[in-house]
């Protein structure tokens, strides 16, 4: 086995520590199309991480639902303690459409699913995935809060949520991290859910730093996702708009370029450079790509280099929304 090349610092002021690059788990099982055959591929991945020391695996009850717990159950089995597993409740699918419940009741039976699903006795980090608006903040944590002392759960976090969800959560049960989505082309969250979150001293978990996968270079048109993957669904994937931020990644590619690293390297390299609370959860299914993302970490950004890079891909020049 190789020696973890990935550093592990801590995440938030409660105590957890974690691998700095995760492993976001979700496109094993959902949204962006995996067959079944592919679990063994899947499964491979998460055990290279370790090797690599991307100890940190992100989940959630919606990703399938339900699969990808049980495939990351699978794969963590028999060294659970080596691996800080992170999950997730508060979405439903079904009928065709998503529902949101904060609801206690909710909360306690979807802790008690996940536990079986992933086969452990203690979830490390706990999230709530979107803020239920019919149910009060409060109201949500005050059940995480239950868990934690129950031991069920280790640590809890937020994802997706504004500044008052956060304090409002924070006060009811001590928040460890905010998950939010940033990266060079979604930076709405530097406005103030991030300075909201360096005030309580919450951690930041970085979903999607590659842009959903644009940002790599290798997204060229749409037809280069499956025809039942969400993001051909999403604007920002879409006609004129996915023309013009083709663009945007052109400039990316080309500093990556000069620089000896790929597209999706620099771009995660930016994200690492924004904090030492900041923590990133790329996903994929597949060892090579894992293995490029892991040598982000090693690619050192300049201060010039990053403002570089801001300008030559600035927020307010991205077309479409996020969602």
């Amino acid at each position: 086995m190789s020696s973890p090349s990935v550093p592990v610092r801590k995440l938030g002021s409660q105590g957890l520590q974690a691998s700095v690059q995760g492993l976001g788990c979700m496109g094993m099982s959902a949204f962006y199309t995996a067959a079944p055959q592919q679990e063994e591929e899947s499964i491979a991945t998460i055990h290279r991480a370790l090797e690599l020391g991307v100890t940190h695996l992100d989940t959630s009850d919606v990703y399938g639902p339900f699969t990808n717990e049980v495939l990351v159950g699978k794969a963590i089995k028999g060294q659970r303690e080596k691996f800080t597993i992170a999950t997730k409740c508060g979405i439903i699918l079904g009928g065709g459409g998503m529902s949101l419940d904060g609801s206690r009741k909710h909360v306690r039976e979807s802790c008690e699913g996940s536990l079986k699903r992933l086969g452990i006795d203690t979830i490390d980090l706990y999230y709530l995935h979107r803020v239920d608006p019919s149910t009060p903040v409060s109201e949500t944590f005050a059940e995480m809060a239950a868990l934690v002392a129950e031991g069920k759960v280790k640590y809890v976090g937020i994802s997706e949520a504004s500044p008052a969800d956060i304090r409002e959560a924070h006060k009811a049960c001590p928040l460890t991290a905010v998950q939010l989505e940033w990266s060079l082309w979604s930076r709405d969250s530097e406005a103030e859910i991030i300075p909201t979150c360096r005030e309580l001293g919450i951690g930041i978990v970085a979903y999607s730093p590659l842009g959903r996968g644009f940002l790599t270079g290798a997204i060229t048109k749409p037809e280069d996702l499956p025809e039942d993957d969400y993001r051909r669904m999403t604007p920002r994937f879409q006609g004129d708009a996915f023309k013009k931020n083709l663009e945007l990644v052109a400039a990316v590619k080309a500093i990556a370029q000069r620089k000896g690293v790929s597209p999706g390297q620099l771009a995660l390299a930016w994200v690492h450079a924004q904090g030492e609370d900041v923590f990133t959860i790329p996903g994929t299914k597949r060892v090579k790509y894992l293995e490029e993302n892991v040598g982000a970490l090693a690619v050192q950004l300049t201060a010039d280099e990053l403002k570089e890079l801001e300008s030559a891909l600035p927020a307010h020049k991205v077309v479409g929304g996020r969602y």
